[in-house]
């Protein structure tokens, strides 16, 4: 803002760089299941671990590996890739667990092939998917950003972690 003062009147005026309303920005940690990328909101993130012994529960469904012990905390882990339908995990080098933290589920680990980068995307770059019923797999992804020309799908932890979209 300028301040402007003529002949014992003071006026202020606004800049250009004043005028623009701030775009909100959300953080998402790219990742990589099979060919295509997905986003997720970094603040659901808890911690990124390189692939470790996961202990078999019995009983459980496929998608559920097992546990795992962080730190003294008891954390399950699920494949992200048998929970969306899509083809078994191949554990590389490059394989993490992603640590979650839920609300209302705790902290859940889920399998990625890889975790890229992280990103900012602005709000106005992400275009929301509408849900249709007929779909499965359309449901775990509620959004859609672009960024440097690429397109990350966004997912929807809360579709992802529950248990009657097994």
């Amino acid at each position: 803002m300028e301040q402007v003062s003529t002949k014992n009147q003071e006026y202020v005026q606004e800049t250009e760089t004043d005028s623009k309303m701030p775009v909100e920005t959300i953080q998402y940690i790219v990742i990589r299941l099979g060919k295509e990328q997905y986003g997720i909101d970094i603040r659901n993130v808890d911690n990124i671990v390189r692939m470790q012994h996961i202990t078999r529960v019995p009983k459980v469904p496929s998608y559920l590996k097992g546990v795992i012990n962080l730190r003294g905390e008891v954390i399950p882990v699920m494949s992200l890739r048998l929970k969306m339908g899509l083809e078994t995990d191949e554990i590389t080098r490059a394989t993490r667990i992603i640590i979650l933290k839920l609300e209302q589920q705790g902290n859940v680990g889920i399998i990625v092939d890889e975790v890229k980068e992280v990103v900012t995307l602005e709000v106005t770059d992400i275009e929301k998917v509408s849900y249709d019923s007929k779909e499965g797999r359309t449901n775990f992804i509620n959004g859609v950003g672009k960024h440097q020309g690429e397109l990350i799908s966004l997912l929807e932890l809360g579709a992802v972690t529950l248990e009657e979209n097994a």
